[in-house]
C-alpha cells in the first residue's frame, strides 16, 4: 500500500477520491486550504493539513513531514466564465500553486504526480475533442492549466518526474460545492431551488455539454498510479445535451421531489457553444467506461443537498469590472 498525497481533498474529486483510496487500503495525506472545499466534506482517516498551496514554505512542510510516494493534484479554482476577471487570482492559484507543487514533487523524490487539467484547454476546436488535438485554450483558465501541463512535460525531461494528465469535463456528484456561483450548473440550479429562487440559464440554452458520475473517475484514477506515464487522458461522458435539454430533466426530477422552479434567462456569456469529449484512449488504456444516469444523479445531489447546512454563497473580488456580466456584479 502507498502513502498518496491529494490536494484539493475537500473538493469533488479529492472527496470522493480520498475515500476511495482509503477504502483499498491506502494512506492519504489531504491537503486544502477550504477556500472552495469544506473540512466536513473530508473523510476522517485522512491526514489532513489545512496549507494554501501558494504558500511554497506550507508545501514543503507538509511534503517533508509526510513523505508521500504519490500526488493527485486535483487542486484548482475553475470558475472558466469569470477567469478573465480575475486574471492574477486565477494564476496565483492555479499556476503557482501548481509549481509549488511540483518542486516538492521533484524535491522529495514522488514516484509519480496526477494532474487534473481541463476540457477547456481545446478551445474552439470542434468537438468531440480528442488527446491528439492541439491545445488552443482561449480564457485565462484554460491558459493555466495548459501552461501547468507543459511544466510537468518540463520537470519529466529535466528531473525525470513521472505524471500523467486527465482532463475530466462536467463532472458531479454529492460534495460538490453547491454554494459557488461562478460554475457547477447542476449544482446552482440545486442551490437555486432549494432557496426558492428561479433556476437561471445563459443566453438561448442552446450550449452542449456532457456531465458524468464523479464514481466513473475513481478507478481509472487509481491505474494512473502504474500506467499511463506522461500520458493525457479525457475522462467523462459520451453522452452529450443542451443546457436546455438537462434544464428539463432537472426540473422533472425537482418536481418529483415537490419542487417547481422558474427560470430566467440571463445574457449571454462568451462561452465556447459546444465543448464534449472523446474517450476512447481512457477506454483502451484506463478500462473507463461512464454510464452515467442523470435524472438518478441529480435525485441523489438533492437528497444530500437537503441535508446539509445553509451556507453562505461565496462573491468574487472581481479584478476587471469592464465587460462584466449584470448578474455578476457585486
Amino acid at each position: 500500500m502507498a502513502r498518496i498525497a491529494v490536494t484539493g481533498v475537500a473538493g469533488l474529486l479529492g472527496s470522493h477520491f480520498s475515500r476511495h483510496l482509503l477504502d483499498k487500503g491506502h494512506e492519504v495525506v489531504g491537503i486544502d486550504n477550504l477556500s472552495g472545499g469544506y473540512r466536513d466534506f473530508v473523510d476522517p482517516r485522512v491526514h489532513f493539513f489545512e496549507a494554501d498551496l501558494v504558500r511554497s514554505e506550507a508545501v514543503h512542510g507538509v511534503f517533508l513531514y509526510t513523505k508521500p510516494d504519490y500526488v493527485y493534484h486535483f487542486a484548482a479554482y475553475a470558475a472558466v466564465g469569470l477567469s478573465p476577471f480575475i486574471r492574477n487570482f486565477n494564476y496565483t492559484n492555479n499556476i503557482v500553486a501548481s509549481a509549488n507543487v511540483v518542486n516538492n514533487c521533484i524535491n522529495h523524490d514522488v514516484k509519480k504526480v496526477v494532474f487534473t487539467s481541463s476540457m477547456d484547454v481545446y478551445g474552439s476546436h470542434r468537438p468531440p475533442y480528442t488527446e491528439a488535438m492541439r491545445p488552443m485554450p482561449e480564457d485565462p483558465y484554460g491558459i493555466a492549466k495548459y501552461a501547468v501541463e507543459m511544466d510537468l512535460e518540463a520537470a519529466n525531461r529535466m528531473f525525470g518526474l513521472k505524471y500523467s494528465i486527465v482532463r475530466p469535463h462536467n463532472v458531479f456528484g454529492v460534495y460538490q460545492n453547491i454554494w459557488d456561483k461562478y460554475r457547477n450548473v447542476i449544482g446552482i440550479w440545486i442551490r437555486q431551488t432549494l432557496s426558492g429562487q428561479p433556476l437561471t440559464v445563459f443566453g438561448d440554452g442552446l450550449q452542449v455539454r456532457a456531465f458524468s458520475d464523479i464514481k466513473y473517475y475513481m478507478e481509472p484514477f487509481e491505474k494512473l498510479m502504474t500506467v499511463g506515464d506522461s500520458e493525457t487522458f479525457n475522462l467523462g461522458s459520451d453522452n452529450h445535451v443542451t443546457i436546455n435539454e438537462l434544464l428539463g430533466r432537472f426540473r422533472l426530477v425537482a418536481s418529483c421531489r415537490g419542487y417547481n422552479p422558474t427560470v430566467v434567462r440571463l445574457t449571454q456569456r462568451d462561452e465556447v457553444y459546444a465543448a464534449y469529449s472523446d474517450h476512447t484512449k481512457a477506454a483502451n488504456f484506463l478500462g473507463f467506461k461512464d454510464d452515467t444516469d442523470l435524472e438518478d444523479l441529480i435525485d441523489k445531489m438533492f437528497a444530500w443537498a437537503e441535508t446539509q447546512p445553509v451556507r453562505e454563497v461565496r462573491e468574487m473580488t472581481h479584478e476587471v469590472d469592464k465587460k462584466m456580466y449584470e448578474y455578476w456584479k457585486h
